[in-house]
């Protein structure tokens, strides 16, 4: 039997997966996400970044399989549905700010926990608002210690479902924004 191998994420009868090297994707400058190089990775963003840093996420597609394809998976297919991004920041953003963004006319659903890591360990949880398509991360208050983390899903046209753990300083504050 013929061994195919595929660019990007692994298939399986299972979904996509991925391991070794190439599933952690560190970035230190602003970058346009994409299903192919950064869907079903875990990408690392922090420590003294030397100017603000923007992760833009793809434009999401809701497009149908082609009527010429036959059932099942369409691999041709320009669906993005599904895609997961894992952020995570290993060290401290202390110099900048990381920005996840979207197009302008996706938006994002879902909430996160913020914790207070320096003072009285109080933990909030924040929701998107209706026109949110932003999440900032300062260093501080609206998140980004070391620990931090959110995993952002395509879960339908102009919607991506977030959820995620902030750690932050002082006062927490919620880390959605419209830009």
């Amino acid at each position: 039997m013929a061994r195919t191998t595929f660019q990007g994420p692994l298939r399986s009868l299972g979904g996509i997966y991925q391991q070794g090297p190439a599933a952690v994707v560190e970035i230190t400058a602003s970058t346009t996400l994409t299903p192919e190089a950064h869907g079903g990775r875990i990408i690392t963003v922090g420590g003294s970044l030397a100017s603000a840093v923007t992760l833009t996420l793809a434009t999401i597609s809701a497009a149908t399989n082609p009527v010429t394809s036959v059932p099942g998976q369409d691999p041709n297919t320009l669906n993005n549905e599904g895609v997961v991004y894992t952020i995570w920041i290993p060290t401290t953003i202390s110099t900048s700010s990381l920005k996840i963004g979207t197009d302008g006319t996706d938006r994002f659903i879902g909430s996160v926990i913020s914790v207070d890591t320096d003072t009285s360990g109080a933990v909030v949880g924040f929701t998107a608002g209706a026109n949110d398509d932003f999440i900032n991360f300062n260093g501080t208050t609206t998140g980004g210690v070391a620990g931090t983390w959110v995993q952002i899903v395509a879960v339908a046209a102009l919607k991506y479902m977030v959820a995620g753990n902030v750690l932050g300083t002082g006062t927490v504050a919620t880390p959605f924004a419209t830009s």
